[in-house]
């Protein structure tokens, strides 16, 4: 008889829904949608200038969930 998979003992996921805006934090918001969330604005923007360089078609901003505002990065 097998014996079923089992996973190691992880975390619990933190799922995050692409709809909602996070309550703390910097997300990054590609082409309207929150995507990865950040600690701090400066990884945020490091990460969103290494995204511009690759695909220069997309629209990112950086939401400051304290703020609760998006600033259009370029």
């Amino acid at each position: 008889m097998k014996k079923p998979l089992t996973l190691p003992d992880e975390e619990p996921r933190k799922i995050q829904r692409a709809d909602v805006p996070p309550a703390e934090g910097f997300t990054l918001v590609v082409d309207g949608h929150f995507k990865t969330q950040y600690n701090d604005e400066a990884s945020a923007k490091t990460a969103a200038a290494e995204l511009l360089t690759k695909y220069k078609m997309l629209q990112i901003e950086i939401y400051d969930a304290a703020k609760r505002e998006r600033t259009r990065f370029s």
